[in-house]
């Protein structure tokens, strides 16, 4: 019955309001095209606006293919460590009740508080050889960690920590405990029972937490510029590379370099779609199943 009248209403929605719903959707594909859809095709023409050689050239000059080196170095080491961290913070938290849990989630979310600067910033006061607190300590033992790729990496682990962990934190509570207590009482171990249990019921949510984290780590500029330095060809990743060549006045190089990040960009943006297709299939089979 219940459904029969949301059917009904929405038709009668659709059948009395074609103005408005038409109106909406112009404007929504207005605001996409001005925020989304320009930019996206002025990079591109800005980038080819010399040619393909004068592209090509742009794009494998040494600077940036160093550049494009260290921001995938640095996505290959922060997405398996934030996804490490996201799962064992979500695990305890969904799963189990302790003191200082609510001060858990509010560190997990420090990162969304505190401006990527401000974040780069504290590193660069705890690590700096020649103010930082453990700067000098380090610097005696051979690591470097400000104006050094570690700085980056580090700094790129902050501001993406809470991405996976957000992700899954609200599906696991969601699911409740039920089933991991099952396979431990069935005499299933810890590590079998996350195998086997926990990870197939958050695969596609953690899937969509790593491609955030890698989305974010690729497009990071405050906290990265802050701990960098900007040297050439050795702590410069591709969004620090392309505000060089902008302020150098090599307008169609930094373009050349920005459509790298642009082609980063869709490809996440395709497989976050497809991961969000396969959640609302799960889900969708979900509620069949309890419906049925």
């Amino acid at each position: 019955m219940n459904c029969q009248k949301n059917h009904s209403l929405r038709k009668n929605v659709k059948g009395e309001l074609p103005i408005a719903q038409w109106a909406l959707t112009m404007i929504a594909l207005f605001f996409l095209a001005i925020i989304l859809l320009i930019p996206l095709v002025a990079v591109f023409a800005k980038a080819f606006e010399q040619g393909i050689s004068v592209y090509i050239a742009s794009i494998s000059e040494p600077d940036a293919i160093a550049a494009l080196r260290l921001t995938l170095l640095t996505i290959l080491i922060v997405v398996p460590v934030n996804t490490l961290f996201g799962v064992a913070a979500a695990w305890a938290i969904a799963k189990y009740d302790f003191k200082g849990k609510n001060i858990l989630i509010t560190v997990i979310d420090l990162p969304f508080a505190i401006s990527p600067v401000v974040a780069g910033l504290i590193f660069v006061l705890l690590f700096s050889t020649t103010h930082g607190v453990l700067g000098q300590w380090l610097s005696d033992y051979g690591f470097k960690i400000i104006f050094a790729p570690p700085g980056i990496i580090i700094a790129t682990a902050f501001v993406t920590l809470p991405f996976v962990a957000r992700e899954i934190i609200p599906l696991m509570q969601s699911q409740g405990s039920s089933e991991e207590e099952a396979a431990l009482t069935l005499g299933a171990s810890g590590w079998k029972t996350f195998l086997f249990v926990t990870l197939p019921n958050i695969k596609w949510a953690l899937l969509y937490g790593m491609i955030l984290t890698a989305a974010r780590a690729a497009g990071e500029f405050g906290a990265v510029s802050v701990v960098s330095g900007h040297i050439r060809g050795l702590t410069n990743t591709l969004p620090l590379h392309v505000e060089i060549l902008y302020n150098e006045y090599q307008f169609v190089s930094a373009f050349g370099v920005a459509s790298i990040l642009t082609f980063l960009a869709v490809i996440n943006l395709i497989i976050k779609n497809m991961v969000e297709w396969k959640i609302n299939q799960q889900i969708s089979r979900k509620y069949k199943r309890i419906g049925g």
